[in-house]
């Protein structure tokens, strides 16, 4: 390629220097020319085709890193929302215990106020645990024999 331009600027200077260039001259001149012009569109074409290979793996590695990324970011959205759905799944189990909880403890509160209105346990505010007792135990005998007695008992406490 070197040579050929070489080559071109010495057939160049020679015309500038000879006033009536030879016909030969001319056409060799030409040809030179035209080869010279195919020389370098055959090769910027090359250049081209291996400047669009280069692209095309730049792009092919850009795009396998995008499809990596991707698929890490949805793998780690799929653990977060599986870490998620287990936390929640704890809590509702807790939530069910706490129920059942409350559930027996009103029942067991329920059969404990039941039993006491079997009992006829009188309940006065002021009076001492003996006094209650003492209460309940005469409730059971035969009723005083003041005047001023009567049946009238009291009952303090939430009505279930």
């Amino acid at each position: 390629m070197k040579e050929i331009l070489e080559r071109h600027h010495l057939h160049s200077k020679n015309l500038e220097k000879m006033e009536q260039p030879s016909l030969e001259l001319q056409l060799v001149e030409n040809s030179n020319m035209s080869r010279l012009s195919k020389e370098v569109a055959e090769k910027s074409h090359l250049l081209r085709i291996e400047d669009l290979q280069q692209l095309e793996k730049s792009l092919e590695t850009g795009l396998r890193r995008v499809i990596e990324r991707k698929g890490e970011k949805i793998m780690k959205e799929i653990t977060d929302l599986q870490r998620k759905g287990m936390l929640l799944m704890e809590e509702n189990e807790r939530l069910r215990q706490q129920v059942v909880e409350i559930s027996t403890s009103r029942k067991r509160q329920q059969r404990f106020t039941t039993e006491s209105d079997d009992q006829n346990v009188v309940y006065e505010e002021g009076l001492s645990s003996e006094s209650v007792t003492d209460a309940s135990n005469n409730s059971g005998g035969p009723p005083p024999h003041d005047i001023e007695s009567s049946d009238t008992s009291l009952k303090l406490g939430l009505p279930y």
